[in-house]
């Protein structure tokens, strides 16, 4: 593998050792190709200039401009008088002002003369409302006749590398020409069939034409083809993943008719929707072959998920196996517990007195149960005496056993970790069918590549006699009436015999002041905290009505009991955290308001709104917040009081975070692959990558007749990722 080699060699063999220190301190490059693969981020073009007039405050920029003046000051400072250069630099678009001190103003004053071009790099900041760059760095541009500083700025457009303030974009650019030689000998991962096909450059050009494009066309042919190789690779070590998956045994778990399934069909007092229907028949298709099923399930929050996954496990208990559903919380885990035994009735009381003929038993099973109860629960789990078993993370315990696990439903896969997911696959004869769902709704390119071993199932429709839910901004700051008009419309909810949650970001008793204390040294104030705001409503605007408080380190006991009597209408409003967040199911509330909406994302806001509208009556929700109204955070919230539309509320979501994070960066702890693609906009790059990778892989799973694929793939997935996507 000769032809790897060249992009191998470590950087201090090509630049010399400080050079080579220096970005791998700060940029993380350490080989050939790792700097090869560090690409502009943008083009400053030599004819045109670059925009003054938006720069960000704090960062670090490269810009290209003309010195429009320049002045020498001399003012009386501590240690005597000084000197101060500024010169006044200009794009067109903007102004800019740079200013050099003591002995360093010689050297700029000789060179930086009005009409002068030239790059300049540092951080932005602010001076008498001005803004300014201290002490840049620069880089003189020669006049196009008389030659250039740097041989690599003779062509039209000047790559501006990320940087930082150690490493100026030029000298990237010069570190590049220095290695640019060796993207001849770039191993190209896409088969040559497939590069055809699509009409792509290849690899070598790509890397020269990315660096030292002459013309904008070369900067989109090298970008079209540097996208399809992250996607590409991506999807083919996902569909490795799949492939792998298929050939794993299974026992087909299919319907039998007369059973439990279509005892609990016959005794719905509704009609499944549509999409539950087609939902329902892809998962049990999945459930009737001899391979392991891995199906996500997304549904906007109360489009009936449980409902299909009910029915998938009760086909599975039909079948002669056991299901277990596994939620994030105690709380939760207790919910649909209840809301199961409650949709199954007597199907639920198997072994019982009443009990239907074909009836299950349904346990329980969750960290803080009696010991008599826990040791009942097991011995009905290993007996096969329960069907269905629901509970936390408790369950993939090593105590644990099953007579024969047939199907394993995750709620919310955000919250439940990779290695759980794995443990619990151990636990059946053979592995188990999978079905994971989550009430976030993920942009179709996000679960092609977050959640790409698994099929997709979409949920779109909310069933019949759902309300819509009215969400506004509650500005509390600039207008305070509106608050005070916030806590009449909740006594208004509870006057008409409904009922209202309050959300606060903390709980607030002395530990939790002292930890938020450190971090909000930097904010105006901690954020409200529930047993402050239950104290202050039960005081003052929501005085005589029942307030209830709920939060995650109340004793579990506690906590089902505030739940279950907010559910049966014996409180009339409920502070609470985030612990509300998924799967609470009170169709008689109506009205939430959200303090500090502002530090909630938008995906969990859209959650919590989820919470009110569950029965008949309208929902209200109101997110309160002391953001000034043209702050990003207001904008966010702006966004969600103006659409129910979960998936277009994760498009937002995504666009205001960075890939990496998205593409779990957080639970596999290594930098996001993605340098060129961007999830959200090259949604039909990323499609098209799937297809191909899917056909590849079917043609030739060990990818023997494809070593540059393999030693791609090798380098994306280094272990901790490999761990990552395997457990996925």
């Amino acid at each position: 593998m000769g032809c790897v080699s060249a992009l191998d060699v470590p950087l201090k063999k090509q630049l010399g050792a400080a050079t080579a220190k220096v970005m791998a301190e700060h940029l993380d490059l350490h080989t050939v190709g790792d700097l090869l693969h560090h690409y502009p981020r943008r083009y400053a073009e030599r004819g045109e200039l670059t925009t003054l007039a938006d720069l960000p405050l704090d960062e670090h920029v490269t810009v290209v401009a003309r010195v429009a003046d320049a002045r020498v000051l001399t003012f009386n400072g501590a240690k005597g008088r000084g000197q101060r250069l500024e010169v006044t630099i200009t794009d067109g678009s903007g102004r800019l002002q740079l200013v050099f001190f003591g002995k360093g103003v010689h050297k700029p004053h000789k060179e930086l003369l009005p009409g002068t071009r030239a790059m300049f790099a540092g951080k932005v900041s602010v001076f008498n409302r001005k803004t300014q760059l201290a002490h840049p760095a620069y880089e003189l541009l020669r006049g196009e006749d008389g030659g250039t500083a740097v041989d690599s700025w003779a062509g039209a457009l000047i790559p501006i590398y990320p940087a930082t303030t150690k490493l100026e974009s030029w000298k990237i650019a010069k570190a590049v020409d220095a290695v640019l030689p060796a993207a001849a000998d770039a191993a190209d991962p896409l088969p040559p069939a497939l590069r055809e096909g699509r009409g792509l450059t290849g690899l070598p050009d790509a890397l020269r034409k990315i660096h030292r494009p002459r013309t904008k066309a070369d900067v989109a042919e090298a970008r079209d083809r540097l996208k399809w190789d992250e996607a590409f690779v991506l999807q083919v070590a996902l569909a490795r993943r799949r492939f792998a998956d298929t050939q794993l045994p299974a026992t087909p778990r299919r319907p039998v008719p007369g059973g439990l399934l279509d005892a609990f069909d016959a005794k719905l007092p509704f009609t499944l929707t549509e999409g539950q229907e087609k939902v329902s028949k892809e998962i049990f298709d999945d459930l009737a072959t001899e391979h392991p099923m891995h199906r996500l399930l997304q549904g906007e929050v109360g489009s009936g998920k449980t409902m299909v996954a009910l029915r998938a496990m009760l086909a599975v208990v039909d079948a002669g196996g056991q299901a277990a559903m596994l939620a994030p919380t105690e709380v939760l885990a207790q919910q649909h517990h209840r809301s199961i035994t409650e949709m199954m009735g007597e199907l639920a009381e198997g072994g019982m007195l009443g009990g239907a003929d074909r009836a299950t038993k349904v346990v329980l099973l969750t960290g803080s149960m009696g010991a008599a109860a826990r040791r009942q629960a097991l011995l009905d789990l290993v007996t096969g005496e329960a069907g269905i078993v629901i509970g936390t993370h408790a369950l993939i315990e090593d105590k644990v056993r099953f007579h024969d696990l047939g199907l394993v439903v995750v709620d919310e896969q955000h919250r439940f970790g990779v290695e759980q997911r794995d443990a619990l696959r151990g636990k059946g004869k053979q592995p188990p069918h999978l079905l994971v769902m989550t009430a976030t709704p993920i942009p179709r390119t996000v679960a092609m590549t977050v959640f790409g071993d698994l099929e997709t199932s979409v949920l779109d429709q909310l069933p019949a006699g759902r309300s819509p839910i009215a969400t506004h901004v509650v500005p509390a700051a600039d207008k305070p009436h509106f608050l005070a008009r916030a806590w009449e419309r909740v006594r208004e909810e509870v006057e008409n015999g409904h009922q209202a949650y309050v959300v606060c970001p903390r709980i607030g008793d002395e530990e939790d002041d002292k930890r938020k204390a450190k971090e909000d040294d930097a904010e105006k104030r901690p954020p409200l905290a529930v047993l402050e705001v239950a104290d202050q409503l039960a005081r003052g605007p929501l005085a005589g009505l029942r307030v209830e408080v709920l939060h995650g380190r109340m004793a579990p006991d506690d906590k089902d009991a505030v739940m279950r009597r907010f559910a049966a209408g014996d409180a009339d409003v409920l502070v609470a955290t985030t612990v509300i967040e998924v799967g609470v199911n009170v169709p008689n509330a109506t009205a939430m308001v959200i303090m500090d909406a502002d530090r909630f994302g938008v995906s969990q806001l859209h959650q919590l709104r989820g919470r009110v509208g569950r029965g008949s009556a309208p929902g209200l929700c109101l997110l309160v917040t002391e953001m000034p109204e043209a702050s990003p955070a207001r904008q966010r919230l702006a966004a969600v009081a103006s659409t129910l539309d979960g998936f277009e509320l994760s498009r937002i979501d995504l666009e205001q975070r960075r890939e990496g994070d998205v593409l779990g960066q957080a639970q596999s702890g290594v930098r996001s692959s993605l340098r060129m693609l961007a999830v959200i906009d090259d949604e039909e790059v990323i499609a098209a990558a799937r297809e191909e990778a899917v056909a590849v892989v079917a043609a030739d799973p060990g990818l023997e007749h494809l070593p540059e694929l393999r030693t791609a793939l090798d380098a994306l997935l280094d272990k901790e990722r490999e761990q990552y996507l395997e457990k996925g």
